[in-house]
């Protein structure tokens, strides 16, 4: 089986689950249809995953690829100009005494920030996603759903983080979330679209597996667990139920996506345990930051602390790094 990541014009369903998408009816069949997910199972085995050690130099391996699938984000009232610029100077030499640290993978703001964030990191490599659609709350028209994205998406976004409509999907309207989840992957163009579950209100692990393949039959590039903005947001059980769900879409379809866990990872312990979930439950080709990515503030600070620690052998203070 050829493996091939979503591509901009994915907005069709894949024929071999086409039919699950005709009304809805079929996609309520189909999403309700999906295996159980057994909660105490899930919490075990992420529990055990968890608590695995790595060696020294596996270790220094895995601080580099989770800086490398950093998505450097600043989303408050109080964002400037300013602020955007230091972050992206932040994004591209994470620690200026070591010039081997690695570059995150994107800078994500707010729509009216991507042309900001555009013009400091034009020529690096690092891409610029923004938020859209509403977000958090998504409690607005799908005409200004899709304007929110225009904006972005003419400003030189080249990554879209949309918000699904929770009330419409926890009261079983799933054609509308589809329909709207369609809308907006075409709105982007060639930008890639993750979806936002904001998995902290669909209260059950049942409810995150249909989100997630919901989200995956609409076009999404990536699912993300949640906005940042809701208690909780990622969890360990959570991202193995996403893990689990683009796993088996790739048997199905041969198509790669990638799933983003975003708020309240903060520590390097943390995004070690993530990378350990996803080589356990979905695969090594998920191991790059095309196919998993932290959505992260503060996180990158202890990677940066632990990288000097694992290289200089003893701990080098918060004083060392810019503090965001």
């Amino acid at each position: 089986m050829t493996a091939t990541t979503s591509s901009s014009a994915a907005t069709a369903t894949p024929s071999p689950l086409a039919d699950a998408t005709r009304d809805e009816a079929s996609l309520r069949r189909f999403l309700h249809g999906l295996p159980g997910v057994d909660q105490v199972g899930v919490e075990q085995r992420a529990a055990g995953l968890g608590t695995r050690s790595i060696k020294k130099a596996a270790k220094l391996w895995a601080i580099d690829t989770a800086i490398s699938m950093v998505d450097l984000t600043t989303l408050e009232g109080a964002d400037t100009r300013g602020k955007v610029r230091a972050l992206a100077a932040k994004a591209m030499r994470p620690d200026p005494e070591r010039s081997d640290t690695p570059q995150v993978a994107a800078v994500c703001v707010y729509p009216d920030m991507v042309e900001t964030a555009v013009e400091a990191l034009r020529g690096t490599g690092i891409h610029v996603a923004s938020v859209a659609t509403g977000f958090p709350a998504g409690r607005t028209s799908r005409e200004i759903k899709l304007a929110d994205t225009k904006i972005a998406v003419d400003a030189g976004a080249a990554e879209i983080d949309m918000v699904i409509d929770r009330g419409a999907f926890l009261e079983g309207r799933y054609l509308e979330v589809f329909e709207e989840i369609q809308a907006i992957k075409a709105a982007c163009g060639s930008a890639h679209l993750k979806v936002i579950l904001e998995t902290g209100e669909l209260a059950t692990y049942d409810n995150v597996r249909r989100a997630s393949w919901l989200a995956l039959l609409a076009g999404g590039d990536f699912i993300k667990t949640s906005t940042g903005k809701v208690s909780p947001a990622a969890t360990l059980p959570v991202t193995h139920v996403m893990l689990q769900a683009v796993r088996d879409w790739f048997v199905q379809t041969g198509e790669l996506r990638g799933v983003k866990p975003a708020g309240g990872i903060r520590t390097t312990k943390d995004a070690i345990k993530y990378l350990v979930a996803v080589h356990e439950v979905a695969g090594e080709q998920w191991l790059n930051p095309d196919l998993f990515r932290f959505g992260a503030s503060s996180l990158l600070n202890d990677l940066l602390l632990q990288r000097r620690t694992q290289a200089d052998g003893h701990y080098s203070g918060p004083d060392y790094v810019t503090v965001d």
